[in-house]
């Protein structure tokens, strides 16, 4: 099992085995090059934990648990797992900052103890079988345990059409399940595994403090979250892309590092519509980096795609994943740990669906005729490219209309309908689908904001789906794949937390996304930089399925093809390819979908057919 994960953890392999228990890892070696291999134990060697990820206030918790009688053998983190778990048990999680998926053994209890961390920075897979409980970072993993057999499941295939992703707690295989962020899992021989949740976003907004108070505080924590992700045994780098959040995290970086230059990291397109490259290099030529470029054209997204069941792990729509994997792979040459400005957009309302949030009551008192004039002129616009363009925006919150606010939300950011699933899928897989609604697991997960503000209850909706299910899981597979590690200064969770006690009206004000972070880091960041319009890690996939990789979607997608598999109908997917290669349509999400989920069908179950 550890041997499929080679590229997560490269330098170092260990295990420890208690008759019918068995832990394994691989290491990437960042903090204590030299005494921290894993597994770690306690003294008596009683506890043992394995680690995947970074506990930033370890040393804080170290001296913590040194005053209580601990001794400690190592200098890295992992360590203070064991200390932590003998003193606090199960709350012991609640003291961890930072990112992670750990698993403890405590022998004298006979008890499994998993983790993960907050926001989902790092992935935790588990299946209780009827003789095993299997976990591991990545489902190639678990593949590996023959108590694991590669089998399809419909309803994550139905969640990835709906989510383009698969949201927790589904994954794409059956029988197996994601352990959400924010959760723990105890388990012991004999008894099923126990799910509990430990944390949550939270909010509780604070209209006493002034704006120009909340700006101080802003910047106070981000330095800190900062600061607190710089800390390594090996050479630091920082993501750049030119957009506010991560210019942010260099100039603070800068900031922190005094006279110290920064290494950073740029990927740009040939296509100038998508190419941020003008921007990044405005904000290292500011600080002055030592900047770093890379350009990903379509050839590379053909050859990568060839390959992406090894990359993928688990389908993923976000056209951005191969070109993250080309930047970790830049980054990777100089590096071993970048920050990245991922969070910023989901806590402080950088993306435009939360200027549709605003209106929301308004959609939804619309009167018919009006309703139907939108589709009529949704329907009649020219098709674009763009996912960011205005007319893309209007086709897609037409499509949500009918539906209520939160899945209207998710309709814009993307999947599709369930009238368009049960038209994609095969009449027998579509059957077995229809008892599975993905769309139902929005309300079930909004309970946890219950009695918040209509923006509140988008911007949770947001970090639990959009951020846990495709943003970060795309940033830390397409990173591990390179044996790079991805921190994120935003989801420190005192910055998550001090996000949710802003006023969402400081958030989003009029028709200016992130207003309180932009006015915090006024005077730090270039003007240009503050005033540019919200992009994202836009790819022109809508472009390259028309022209140059036309030809890989024919082949892959071809009508006998698709029949023989027998997961979708034949004569839809012939359709859309028409449509979209004539201009007339913009499919490119659910075509690049498509793609990716045949791939992956390739390298994961080879020859399955469902006819």
């Amino acid at each position: 099992m550890t041997c499929t994960l080679r590229h997560r953890g490269p330098d170092d392999e260990g295990f420890h085995v208690d008759g019918g228990l068995a832990l394994g890892v691989r290491r990437l070696s960042i903090i204590d090059l030299h005494t921290g291999t894993q597994p770690v134990s306690n003294e008596a060697g009683t506890v043992w934990a394995v680690l995947n990820g970074e506990i930033y206030n370890h040393r804080a918790l170290r001296e913590e648990l040194e005053r209580r009688g601990h001794r400690f053998r190592t200098s890295g983190d992992t360590e203070v797992l064991v200390h932590a778990w003998e003193e606090y048990g199960t709350h012991s999680v609640e003291r961890l900052d930072g990112m992670f998926a750990f698993a403890l053994w405590d022998a004298d209890r006979r008890l499994l103890f998993l983790a993960r961390d907050r926001m989902g920075e790092k992935p935790l897979y588990y299946a209780a079988t009827s003789s095993a409980l299997v976990f591991g970072s990545e489902l190639r993993a678990l593949l590996a345990h023959p108590a694991v057999p590669p089998e399809l499941s419909l309803e994550g295939l139905n969640a990835f059409l709906a989510f383009e992703y698969v949201p927790d707690p589904l994954s794409i295989i059956a029988g197996v399940a994601k352990l959400p962020p924010g959760h723990m899992l105890t388990a012991s021989p004999g008894r099923p595994p126990r799910v509990e949740r430990y944390w949550d976003i939270p909010f509780a907004p604070d209209h006493a403090v002034s704006e120009t108070e909340w700006c101080q505080r802003m910047v106070d924590q981000l330095e800190t979250s900062v600061r607190r992700r710089l800390a390594a045994d090996v050479p630091v780098g920082f993501f750049l892309s030119g957009g506010v959040d991560s210019s942010a995290v260099v100039a603070f970086a800068a900031r922190i590092w005094g006279g110290r230059t920064l290494k950073t990291f740029s990927l740009g397109f040939p296509e100038a519509g998508y190419d941020e490259r003008a921007f990044a290099r405005t904000v290292a030529r500011r600080f002055g980096t030592d900047h770093h470029e890379t350009i990903f054209s379509a050839a590379d997204a053909c050859a990568l795609l060839e390959k992406s069941a090894d990359l993928f792990d688990e389908p993923l729509v976000d056209g951005s994943f191969l070109p993250t994997y080309a930047l970790s792979q830049l980054a990777r040459r100089a590096v071993t740990v970048t920050l990245s400005g991922d969070g910023g957009d989901e806590l402080f309302c950088g993306y435009p669906t939360f200027l549709v949030e605003q209106w929301g009551p308004a959609f939804d008192r619309l009167p018919p005729f009006v309703t139907a004039a939108l589709r009529w002129a949704s329907a009649h616009l020219p098709s674009s490219a763009g996912y960011a363009s205005l007319d893309f925006l209007l086709k897609q919150l037409v499509r949500g209309l009918p539906y209520p606010a939160p899945v209207r939300t998710q309709v814009l950011l993307g999947g599709l309908t369930r009238g368009e699933r049960g038209a994609l899928l095969a009449p027998s897989v579509a059957a077995v689908c229809a008892s599975h609604e993905p769309y139902a697991r929005i309300a079930e997960t909004l309970e946890g904001a219950a009695g918040r503000s209509p923006m509140e209850r988008a911007i949770y909706q947001h970090c639990k789906f959009y951020l846990a299910g495709q943003i970060l899981p795309k940033v830390d597979r397409a990173s591990m794949a390179c044996g790079l590690e991805v921190r994120a200064p935003f989801l420190d969770h005192a910055m998550v937390e001090l996000a949710g006690r802003i006023p969402a009206g400081l958030k989003v004000r009029r028709w200016r996304t992130k207003h309180i972070l932009k006015e915090a880091l006024r005077g730090l960041l270039p003007s240009e930089i503050l005033a540019r319009r919200k992009q994202g890690f836009g790819v022109p996939i809508a472009h390259w399925l028309r022209e140059p990789l036309r030809g890989l979607l024919e082949e892959r997608l071809r009508p006998e093809r698709v029949a023989d598999v027998g997961l979708f109908e034949s004569a839809t997917t012939t359709r859309l390819i028409s449509e979209h290669v004539s201009g007339r349509r913009n499919h490119g999400k659910v075509l690049w979908a498509l793609l990716v989920f045949d791939a992956w069908r390739e390298g994961y179950l080879p020859g399955a057919r469902w006819r």
